[in-house]
């Protein structure tokens, strides 16, 4: 029998790092700590064939090459996150605040990411974590502003 689910008291969102971590799955320094086990514990009478040696060395080579990739793809990630953020200066957006209701307001500022912290819109005071915000909307533009684009376009175009 399946269970209905309930309502999303104390919602929780998920924050962007730049870490890679993965519990599941060996690292270079365990793949290092095999490799001189299988060294140390080998027959002296049957060593090791070199050709396997090389291969084995070049599996770590390539666990490195791959843990560099990895890490670069978090910071482009993160480094993108925080460009766009920028984006969002001066536009309405709704979010989710730390008890799981939904709040609205405009973004007056932007904080940038670091490695170890993600990118934070400024909202009414509030610093806000980019992973919360759950809709983005224009802000409407005072009337004089939407005058001036429109003079100054039509300007132009007499212009051409």
């Amino acid at each position: 029998m399946t269970t209905p689910v309930g309502g999303m008291a104390g919602a929780a969102t998920a924050t962007a790092t730049t870490q890679v971590d993965r519990n599941d799955q060996m690292g270079k320094d365990t793949f290092l700590k095999l490799l001189v086990a299988q060294m140390r514990y080998q027959d002296p009478s049957q060593p090791v064939d070199s050709s396997q040696m090389m291969a084995q060395t070049a599996t770590f080579t390539q666990v490195e090459k791959l843990e560099e990739i990895a890490q670069q793809n978090a910071s482009l990630l993160a480094l993108q996150r925080s460009s766009s953020a920028g984006a969002l200066v001066g536009r309405t957006v709704t979010y989710t605040d730390d008890s799981g209701a939904s709040q609205t307001g405009v973004v007056t500022s932007v904080r940038l990411a670091t490695d170890n912290s993600e990118a934070q819109a400024m909202i009414g005071g509030r610093a806000v974590a980019m992973g919360r915000i759950t809709e983005v909307a224009a802000s409407a533009t005072p009337a004089s502003a939407t005058t001036t684009t429109a003079s100054t376009s039509t300007g132009s175009s007499s212009a051409s």
